[in-house]
């Protein structure tokens, strides 16, 4: 929902923007001696992407593009040498002849049988084979998945997919990959585009981008920048995410594919189902153009759960003194324990429908588009086991058995349906003038988040016998069998919510480039502009009840005991009763106005912002030097809108009220960054790099966001009458990370398909955000405390990246990867070492790998005065394929072989903070297509 000055804001910009374009374009350039061809196999139904493509005599390089194209521009006219080089078949030459009239060949590559049988083979290789290339010959340090690689892993979406390449992890959500972490640095920090067009978060406050909303299917290949060159996107402090989807002249004449799953969660012990279809096709049109039409759908509905205990808030130390030594003996105390136990239906429908039109080999013009919708539907079971501070663990100090205390018990549901949504549409195109390329594109990009009708209804119950004991990982929860009764727990309290979060972007984009040579040394000289308007809009729409409840307790809606895992968990509470007991009664309850507004309204922001950037850049070979520099400029204009809600209670007149008031905020700032890309050519088979780049990130939406959320507290004592305030405050003060990094690597590229690599890479980050105490600052007079997020200094880090491919003749496959990361500050999500090692084994008829991600352990947060670690992750699946025949596939999927759970603690390993376990998965499935 773009506001009214957000669009023109866009339109002024765009409009000035695309006439730049049309004064250019305008200009007729005679056509001269232009060259182009494209690279395809020997039965022309493949092309190849990434190839190195050298005119010989002039020291002319280009390299192919997804559809195999390449061109050179204003050559003389003359007999040349055109040299093919694409790792996995032997170098290609060929003769060409340049005339004054332009000329567009099909070159095949690896034509004979043998070099076919190397790389154009069922599965892992070819599409390995083409993400290596493409990373080889890459102007920066770029590491790529390819679709046919994803289809050998038992990845669902994009996150998973990505989590195989050299120094990615990913952050999991019930088990599944979704927010992508580079080179340990957290996800919002990152920049993720869709076809060129930056993607919006659909969550409320945050920049990162779920990347499990994306299914597989509907990738084409996913590429990681981790160095960015001008004419990319500054806003990437970790790296840039390029989401490519399917296009029809990636392969040549109509294809399809079909693939049909059934998936089976061992700890639920529920069967799930998938669908999805591919299809392209190309049409020759009356006027000789080509017109390509690509289309896929992906739908996923999965059934699974999760069994969960936390411990909220930590552990806190606490001296006891022994009953039978008087002693003071130092233990740790837990306030609340929680049981969770999760029930989820997930679906997945993704789609995309692109269109490429190809008027001339230069002038292509493209539409394409891609939606994907992802649902959660969640039901929660919890139990809450409340003690008073200093009700001690026994295992701290002796052996004996628990002891129970008198304590609080809370019986909680969450029944909670939420809906994510992705839409990307990119309109573009690209034409070569005499001397100058052309390049444009408009985009629009929109997602959302949606939470209807939720409703979370706790039931509580008093004086217990409660007790635990803190054994490590699982602390063990006892209790008497009143906690089990469910009349002893009344109806307290039950929230309402309609929740709704859109963020959406709109942008245009120009570049021009052209050849030129200086000093008999080949370049190129590239300038362009951009411009984005984004809109990111959070509605919370909370309605409290706390009372005309009627003495109702959890017995009326009695379930049995979920299979729960990890203790005894007791009755559970049905669902559908509970859920129509709260809408049919809705009417009756009491509502409690004061904290329904201030939920409501201290959630609910708009902040609109837009960038304008400009950028100039030079690309220059010199031998077998390549070098990229130039200069970025990105102007940031930022206002958001939201409320200072103040709560007052005046217990001196016995009075409470809600105060709300508009707060709104506008800051621009601007940032001038340089880059510097260089590429040494060794030898054929050796590349070295090296990078300086500056990079930013924009601070999240919820931390910049114009929100208060104060209360105040009068009181009288000794009559003196005092005022005692706390609040928690947005900061749209806050300024963007800043980042200079260095990066150095060396790959060697053996003449099969494979890669050796090793590379060093700092960060020195700046303006680092984080959450502190600022009443002290002068802002706050009158405070006792104010929390709310700063710009807290810098930090800094130093990393190795060590990665290993080869596929060998024999049809063994190796892929093995580290990233080392040190660093003498602590960053949140940064885990010390990142590693991967996939082992697999493929003829013509059999595929199989055991692949193996692991994560060492990571800080977090800081929680009750110590430090919150996720613990070490390691995660084992397997992926088998039988190939029937040509076109039809068999495969088997075992994902999270050894269970393993995630664990966070507090302080050390033995206090649990968060233990969650997911159960193993299982997938059969079959696949067609025309290949």
């Amino acid at each position: 929902m773009t506001t009214k000055n957000s669009w023109q804001r866009f339109q002024y910009s765009a409009l000035a923007i695309a006439c730049s374009a049309a004064l250019f374009s305008s200009h007729s350039f005679a056509a001269e001696s232009n060259f182009s061809g494209r690279i395809t196999d020997a039965s022309n139904t493949v092309y190849f992407e990434g190839a190195k493509v050298r005119i010989k005599e002039l020291n002319l390089i280009a390299v192919s593009q997804r559809d195999g194209s390449f061109s050179f521009n204003n050559l003389p006219e003359g007999d040349y040498t055109l040299e093919i080089v694409y790792l996995g078949v032997p170098k290609t030459q060929k003769r060409i002849k340049v005339t004054a009239t332009d000329s567009n060949q099909i070159f095949v590559i690896g034509d004979n049988k043998d070099a076919m049988d190397n790389i154009i083979v069922y599965g892992q290789r070819a599409g390995q084979a083409g993400a290596i290339n493409r990373q080889k010959n890459a102007d920066n340090l770029m590491s790529v998945v390819s679709a046919d690689t994803i289809g050998q892993s038992p990845d669902q979406n994009a996150a998973e997919a990505l989590q195989r390449l050299p120094g990615i992890s990913i952050q999991r959500d019930q088990g599944e990959g979704r927010f992508v972490t580079i080179r340990g640095i957290d996800p919002n920090l990152n920049n993720v585009t869709i076809n060129g067009v930056n993607v919006p978060s659909p969550e409320s406050g945050v920049r990162s981008v779920a990347m499990d909303v994306i299914p597989s299917e509907l990738i084409q290949s996913l590429e990681v920048s981790k160095t960015v060159t001008p004419d990319m996107d500054a806003s990437a402090v970790g790296g840039s995410i390029e989401v490519k989807s399917l296009s029809a002249f990636d392969r040549q004449g109509q294809s399809y594919s079909a693939t049909i799953q059934g998936s089976y969660n061992e700890l639920m012990e529920d069967t799930s189902p998938k669908l999805s279809g591919s299809f392209t096709d190309i049409f020759e049109l009356s006027s000789g153009a080509q017109l390509g039409v690509a289309t896929a759908v992906s739908w996923f509905e999965r059934t699974f759960g999760s069994h969960n205990i936390e411990t909220d808030g930590g552990w806190a130390e606490f001296e006891f003194e022994d009953a039978e030594t008087g002693d003071d003996v130092e233990v740790f105390s837990a306030e609340e324990i929680e049981q969770r136990y999760y029930q989820i239906t997930r679906e997945r429908l993704g789609a995309a429908l692109n269109f490429d039109l190809h008027t001339s080999a230069t002038d292509k013009y493209y539409f394409r588009t891609l939606y994907s919708r992802f649902s959660d539907d969640e039901y929660r079971l919890r139990n809450q086991y409340k003690f008073d501070k200093g009700a001690i663990d026994l295992s701290s100090y002796t052996d004996s058995s628990a002891q129970f205390y008198d304590a609080e018990m809370e019986r909680d549901t969450k029944d909670r349906f939420e809906e994510q949504e992705i839409l990307s549409l990119v309109l573009g195109g690209e034409n070569q003038f005499s001397h100058w390329l052309l390049e444009y594109d408009l985009g629009y990009s929109k997602s959302s988040e949606s939470e209807p009708n939720r409703i979370d209804v706790a039931f509580a119950g008093e004086d217990l016998a409660l007790g635990y004991l803190s054994t490590g990982a699982v602390p063990a929860l006892t209790q008497a069998s009143d906690a089990h009764d469910l009349n002893n727990f009344a109806m307290d309290e039950i929230t309402y919510e309609n929740n709704l979060s859109e963020d959406e972007e709109l942008s245009i984009k120009v570049d021009v480039s052209r050849d030129f040579v200086w000093q008999n040394h080949n370049g190129q000289f590239k300038f362009g502009v951009k411009h984005q308007a984004r809109e990111k809009f959070n509605r919370a729409d909370v309605t409290i009840y706390d009372g005309g409840f009627d003495d109702v307790t959890a017995q009326q809606f009695s379930a049995s005991a979920p299979g729960y895992n990890l203790g005894n968990f007791g009755p559970g509470i049905q669902q559908g009763s509970l859920n129509q007991f709260v809408m049919a009664n809705r009417a009756s309850f009491d509502i409690n106005e004061q904290d329904s507004r201030i939920d409501s309204q201290g959630g609910s922001f708009v902040s609109n912002e837009d960038v304008t950037s400009a950028y100039a850049m030079v690309t220059l070979d010199i031998n077998d030097w390549r070098i990229i520099t130039g200069v970025r400029y990105e102007g940031t204009s930022f206002d958001t809108q939201g409320n200072k809600v103040e709560l007052i209670k005046d217990e001196v007149n016995d009075e409470e009220q809600v105060v709300i008031s508009p707060w709104q905020v506008s800051k621009d700032y601007h940032h001038v960054l340089p880059s510097l890309n260089v590429r040494y050519n060794v030898s054929e088979h050796l590349v070295a790099r090296f990078a300086y780049t500056q990079t930013i990130a924009r601070p999240e939406f919820g931390d910049s966001a114009a929100y208060q959320l104060i209360e105040s507290e009068i009181s009288e004592d000794d009559g003196n009458v005092e005022t005692e305030r706390k609040a928690e405050v947005g900061n749209p003060e806050l300024d963007p990370y800043e980042s200079d990094n260095l990066d150095f690597s060396i790959e060697y590229y053996p003449g099969h398909i494979g890669v050796l690599s090793a590379g060093v890479f700092y960060k020195d980050i700046d303006n680092y955000i984080l959450k502190a105490e600022v009443q002290d600052n002068g802002e706050w007079d009158g405070y006792d405390e104010v929390i709310q997020p700063i710009n807290g200094g810098s930090a800094s880090l130093t990393g190795l990246e060590l990665a290993w491919t080869k596929n060998f003749q024999s049809g063994l496959f190796v892929s093995a990867n580290g990233t080392f990361v040190d660093t003498d500050d602590t960053l949140p999500n940064q885990a010390d070492t990142v590693a991967n090692l996939m082992l697999g084994y493929e003829n013509n008829h059999f595929s199989a790998r055991l692949s193996t991600t692991y994560k060492s352990e990571s800080f977090q947060f800081d929680d009750n005065d110590a430090s919150v670690y996720e613990d070490t992750h390691t995660q084992v699946d397997f992926t088998a394929k039988y190939f029937i025949n040509n076109t039809m596939q068999v495969y088997f999927n075992a994902v999270n072989l050894t269970d393993e759970p995630m664990y966070l603690y507090h302080g050390s390993s033995r206090y649990n903070y968060q233990y969650e376990e997911y159960g193993r998965s299982f997938e059969l499935g079959f696949t067609i297509n025309s290949l």
